[in-house]
């Protein structure tokens, strides 16, 4: 779930401010320069739809009808996720402006509200789902009925674990049940199982990756806002999370517009971050067809001024956090002014348990 800890406070100037603003729940990767190479596309995540109650994971009626209308209207393409997906796997070309909706945690205003404005739309969307609040008729959240009927009407149902756990809090033993029980019920419930994983509220690490690979997952999905492209790793796809903060119609079109910014040889490869790894050594060298390097900045949360950055050659840059991320979630985005007043956008989020 998107929450106070993943609203990334930064104090910029113009429009690398409102860049900054933009990654501040996650973090996003897409380039104009890259709109022929293989794969690209913007993935939101939502939560909750007209929910006041619940500001950090709500997003208003008004801005959800206002984002449909700039989809619509804006020369976006929205596809289904796993055909995004697919394209990103078999290293295909996707158009420019390609963009998925994805929703998280089946909370029953989904269905009541979001499913109604898009349907009628012809938007298609995915919802991840967490089976224990369904199983237990859980006060706000969709019933198997429900979302029987969303998968009738094909909207595509991801996995999202058992109870929605923070998943790098938990033992060893205790992790593969939060997958196979789960996908138990999406077969006796669904008769099928899916083929998509989102991490509960976007954390995850090496651990994490490795046993939902190895569960036969084609792809996962953290909460970090970015750009997916077909270099990056399957297993932890970035989605600029939207609430009533984040979801202003300024900061989606900046981020449905959102270009790659394609690294190699990135560090730190584990986003748990514990006592000796706190604050990470981050560094990364940045794909030749990206120009402008002499703007590049880069945010941390736990951070109130850019964060320090050192060149080690021309290409090769070197994130240096003065402190330690605090206990929750922590992220840092970096951009580079693109092409036709559009950004390129890479972030982590990092996990503190």
């Amino acid at each position: 779930m998107v929450g106070n800890a993943g609203e990334t406070r930064v104090r910029l100037s113009g429009r690398q401010w409102l860049a900054g603003l933009l990654g501040g729940l996650g973090l996003l990767t897409t380039t104009a320069a890259m709109a022929q190479a293989p794969g690209g596309a913007v993935a939101f995540v939502y939560h909750r739809f007209g929910e006041g109650a619940y500001p950090s994971t709500n997003t208003t009626l008004e801005q959800l009808e206002q984002h449909i209308t700039t989809l619509q209207d804006g020369g976006y393409q929205v596809l289904p996720l796993p055909q995004i997906v697919d394209a990103l796997r078999r290293r295909e070309p996707l158009p420019d402006k390609a963009v998925a909706l994805t929703m998280d945690d089946a909370f029953v205003s989904i269905y009541r509200e979001a499913w109604p404005r898009l349907r009628q739309a012809g938007l298609p969307f995915t919802v991840f789902v967490a089976t224990e609040p369904v199983d237990a008729g859980v006060d706000g959240y969709m019933s198997w009925e429900q979302v029987r009927t969303l998968a009738a009407a094909g909207v595509t149902i991801g996995h999202h674990t058992v109870s929605h756990a923070h998943l790098p809090t938990l033992a060893d033993a205790a992790l593969p049940a939060e997958l196979a029980d789960a996908t138990r019920r999406f077969r006796a419930e669904l008769g099928v199982e899916p083929t998509l994983f989102a991490y509960p509220y976007g954390e995850y690490g090496l651990r994490e990756q490795k046993l939902v690979r190895e569960a036969g997952f084609a792809a996962a999905f953290g909460q970090h806002s970015g750009a997916m492209h077909a270099d990056e790793d399957l297993f932890g796809l970035p989605r600029f999370a939207l609430n009533e903060r984040f979801g202003t119609l300024d900061r989606f079109r900046l981020a449905a517009g959102a270009l790659p910014l394609p690294l190699g040889d990135l560090t730190p490869l584990e986003r748990v971050l514990r006592a000796d790894n706190n604050p990470p050594a981050v560094g990364f060298t940045i794909d030749a067809k990206v120009n402008g390097l002499d703007n590049l900045r880069c945010y941390a949360s736990n951070l109130s001024e850019p964060a320090r950055l050192e060149r080690l050659g021309p290409r090769r840059v070197e994130v240096r956090l003065d402190k330690p991320f605090p206990q929750g979630r922590g992220r840092l985005n970096c951009t580079v002014p693109g092409p036709q007043g559009r950004w390129r956008w890479f972030g982590m989020q990092f996990t503190v348990p």
